[in-house]
């Protein structure tokens, strides 16, 4: 019971830290925060666990980097079904925004796509969509959630920021029929404060192939 009640008043200690820690620590450059160390042994475990959650809680510039694309946004996509497949374009809306004191990032999306029917004919289908963005200081990684109305499952991928390039990639695999697994890689480009743009690469058959992207341009106030 001691150790349980310690754990807690810890957790309360990090989230009250947490909640405050934002604009008083940032890094220079993205991928700063360093991994947790094993707590040594003896009486200061319990100070060292704290210190460790307290550091992994801060914010940084790769939490910064996801909040400079909150807002509004109209997009553009194009999308491939298969590798060779004509090419379908629709258009969207998608809505950013940062929640829990600047650590994570929900964006909402919505367009009208064409989608075969059950007698094989292509019919417009109200397409929404729901992703979670973050930067988890643990893995140095920025790692990412999907989920729409086409399916039941939640995809998630993980991966790096290249400052030189303002370019994120990161990789996964989605299973949209039970067994059958695609690894997928995903490539968002942060062109200027107005613009970015998205790649996603399937990989069928042992080839990779673009399977979709997005141009994003920020909605006028």
């Amino acid at each position: 019971m001691k150790i349980i009640t310690s754990f807690f008043a810890i957790t309360c200690a990090v989230m009250f830290v947490q909640s405050t820690s934002f604009g008083q620590t940032t890094s220079s450059s993205p991928s700063v925060a360093t991994s947790p160390v094993a707590a040594p042994a003896g009486g200061s475990d319990q100070a060292e666990m704290m210190k460790q959650m307290m550091e992994m809680g801060k914010l940084n510039e790769n939490h910064k980097l996801l909040a400079d694309t909150a807002g509004n946004w109209n997009y553009t996509i194009k999308f491939w079904p298969t590798p060779g497949a004509p090419v379908q374009e629709s258009k969207g809306t998608a809505t950013r925004k940062m929640i829990m004191n600047g650590r994570y990032l929900v964006g909402d999306y919505a367009s009208v796509m064409q989608m075969p029917g059950p007698d094989g004919k292509m019919k417009p289908v109200n397409f929404k969509g729901m992703g979670l963005e973050a930067y988890d200081n643990v893995k140095k990684k920025f790692v990412a959630t999907w989920m729409d109305n086409m399916g039941t499952g939640i995809m998630m991928i993980e991966g790096t920021y290249d400052e030189a390039t303002k370019t994120l990639t990161s990789t996964g695999e989605e299973e949209m029929m039970p067994g059958v697994k695609t690894p997928i890689r995903e490539v968002i480009k942060f062109t200027d404060k107005n613009h970015m743009s998205l790649e996603w690469y399937e990989t069928q058959g042992g080839q990779e192939f673009k399977a979709m992207e997005i141009n994003y341009t920020r909605a006028k106030k």
